[in-house]
């Protein structure tokens, strides 16, 4: 089944090593090293039978390489969303040109303040979108959402996200420091523990292993030491899969799907994976 035709991806820029990250004992990122596995992956989607579109990097924002965020592609139009994360809310003014060589301005659609939505918190199957009620993602967002894909004869459904209490350290007036709990999603984005591979399968880990939203599909559970892994992607009967997660590796081929491999550490120190770092559509 050929499913996407084109992709779009954004070149990493020298101020990725300065990208958000959740994981900071990872390190940073290094710029050489992650222009390598760029390239891998680029390669690995041409493999998959897509035209690669290639943007150039943007040093005004580190991460901007993960072109997912600022930009959902459906069957019948393009959306710009509306990021969460202060220093990447300019990223969907930098995206709209490139999704213009694809679609008449009668077919972009746009999320606007204060609804905030990120494309990493989206999963397309099939004509519903499962959209993730996250730090990034906010319930106006999401509504906004709904009334879009509606026009369009699709729907959306909200997936929340679970939340686990932080130490937060604050001012306490004249007695100094405190520390507050507060309450802060497991995960950064809905992908970053369930996607879809196309024929009922989707890999599901950590929270998502027992969400009602997806008893419906045959769940292929990752194990909670490759939860990582669970960030595969399907591209026209291929499924791409983060290196260094045999597990996942194994449960991918065992479905039947040809895979392709390509090592995405750079990327992890700044919370981004495989789905990120690309738009994938038909056009």
């Amino acid at each position: 089944m050929v499913k996407f035709n084109n992709v779009i991806v954004r070149r990493p820029c020298r101020a990725v090593c300065d990208g958000i990250t959740s994981a900071p004992e990872l390190g940073q990122p290094i710029y050489e090293k992650a222009l390598q596995q760029h390239d891998t992956y680029i390669e690995a989607l041409k493999k998959c039978g897509v035209e690669v579109t290639v943007l150039e990097a943007d040093e005004r924002y580190p991460d901007s390489c993960f072109v997912e965020d600022p930009a959902l592609i459906t069957k019948a139009c393009a959306i710009i969303t509306n990021p969460g994360a202060e220093s990447r809310n300019g990223e969907k003014e930098e995206i709209i040109g490139a999704i213009r060589k694809f679609f008449p301005e009668d077919k972009i659609e746009y999320i606007k303040d204060p609804g905030t939505l990120e494309g990493g918190d989206v999963m397309m199957v099939d004509d519903t979108f499962y959209v993730g009620l996250s730090a990034r993602t906010n319930a106006e967002g999401i509504r906004q959402l709904g009334e879009i894909l509606n026009k369009y004869g699709m729907k959306c459904v909200q997936v929340p996200l679970e939340k686990v209490l932080h130490l937060k350290t604050g001012v306490n007036n004249k007695y100094g420091m405190k520390c507050v709990q507060v309450p802060l999603e497991k995960v950064l984005h809905l992908k970053t523990g369930v996607n879809y591979l196309e024929h009922n399968n989707m890999l599901v880990a950590g929270e998502f292993i027992t969400k009602p939203e997806f008893e419906q599909y045959n769940k292929v559970v990752v194990p909670e030491e490759e939860a990582y892994g669970a960030n595969c992607i399907w591209v026209n009967e291929t499924v791409i899969v983060p290196e260094g997660y045999p597990s996942v590796l194994k449960a991918v081929q065992d479905l039947g799907y040809e895979t392709l491999i390509v090592d995405t550490s750079e990327f992890r120190k700044i919370d981004g994976g495989l789905s990120c770092l690309s738009l994938r559509f038909w056009a």
